[in-house]
């Protein structure tokens, strides 16, 4: 029997080709309904150098989209008893300094940016992030304790739980939290806790000087109209707050296990899914995800990620059951692609 479509792949086709031309986009775009796939395309290329293309099965960097990952661990080990979101976190990370951090934040407040915590890099007053390695070589951050001395002894922003504050600095130490209580290195965590039980055989969090095959290279200009490799302008390797890599099809392989509750349980996701904080008239923030409004529903719980050579935007729209990725190894916003599709889906 054949699957009802929610839009003919065709139109959809038309319409991503055509954006895909109009902004020179590099990468990956699927579309998906009830976990059967309506349109996907790769365009532009995965290493310039070796005039290597890009195809539906390459991998990519999330950049921030990744903290959707790091949620989903902490509430893993919420349901384990092994820590709570009331928990106080300078409790769990003791053997660890941060002079200057109100003792009262919680592990709540860090999933939903709105502990107050100083960050390494604030969005509200820097925009070149690749700066951050004049005085912090991105060689030398493997680890999430690496990130500490580029935070950990500021003063805060403001009192824990005031408002609502995107926060990179705050997944650093929610990663902490996780390789703490759960004796794992963060990344092994999220590989074999998250990645493999949703069969995201294609995922991980790789490092620069060793992306295994069949990875985009992320790519930024260098300001003569050359397309210059994003290998010096971010950390290493990923981690809590970003940095991991996957295809289209894992991000979809990912969607699917968190809403049949193969990551967690009903509750717990739905918990992940709440909107706890109002960041503005249509958009609230849940744990580690997006959820933006319309007409007092939710039209959708969407991911996104923007570094160096890097534009990623994932969505699922839980009342049609559509889903939607778009992965880039350039600096170019695929929210346009976003857009484009959304004008044709009944969402």
């Amino acid at each position: 029997m054949k699957r009802e479509q929610i839009v003919e792949p065709e139109r959809l086709d038309t319409l991503i080709g055509e954006e895909a031309r109009r902004s020179g986009f590099s990468g990956v775009v699927q579309v998906s309904h009830k976990e059967q796939t309506l349109a996907e395309a790769a365009y532009g290329q995965a290493n310039i150098t070796e005039e290597r293309s890009n195809r539906v099965d390459t991998r990519f960097g999330l950049a921030s989209g990744s903290k959707l990952f790091t949620a989903i661990a902490v509430c893993q080990l919420a349901e384990q008893g092994k820590l709570s979101f009331d928990s106080k976190v300078l409790e769990i990370l003791h053997e660890l300094e941060f002079p200057l951090f109100d003792p009262e934040i919680t592990v709540h407040e860090l999933l939903t940016h709105s502990s107050g915590i100083p960050d390494y890099f604030d969005e509200e007053t820097m925009e070149d992030f690749a700066a951050l390695w004049n005085d912090t070589p991105m060689y030398t951050l493997r680890r999430p304790v690496d990130f500490l001395p580029m935070f950990a002894a500021l003063p805060m922003k403001f009192s824990p739980g005031e408002r609502f504050h995107y926060n990179n600095a705050g997944y650093i130490m929610l990663s902490l939290l996780i390789e703490t209580v759960s004796g794992m290195k963060f990344t092994d965590y999220v590989e074999q806790h998250i990645f493999r039980p949703c069969e995201m055989q294609d995922s991980g969090y790789f490092a620069f000087d060793a992306l295994p095959a069949n990875t985009a290279l992320g790519y930024i200009d260098n300001g003569n109209g050359q397309s210059i490799s994003n290998i010096y302008s971010l950390p290493v390797v990923g981690g809590g707050d970003g940095g991991a890599f996957v295809t289209a099809a894992d991000m979809q392989k990912l969607w699917t296990g968190l809403l049949t509750h193969k990551l967690l349980q009903p509750e717990t996701t739905a918990l992940l899914l709440t909107p706890h904080i109002h960041v503005d008239e249509d958009t609230r923030y849940g744990y580690g995800v997006w959820i933006s409004i319309r007409n007092g529903e939710i039209l959708k719980y969407h991911i996104m990620g923007y570094d160096p050579g890097i534009s990623f935007r994932s969505a699922v729209y839980p009342a049609s059951g559509a889903a939607f990725t778009a992965l880039s190894n350039q600096s170019g916003d695929v929210y346009r692609m976003m857009l484009a599709v959304e004008e044709i889906l009944p969402l």
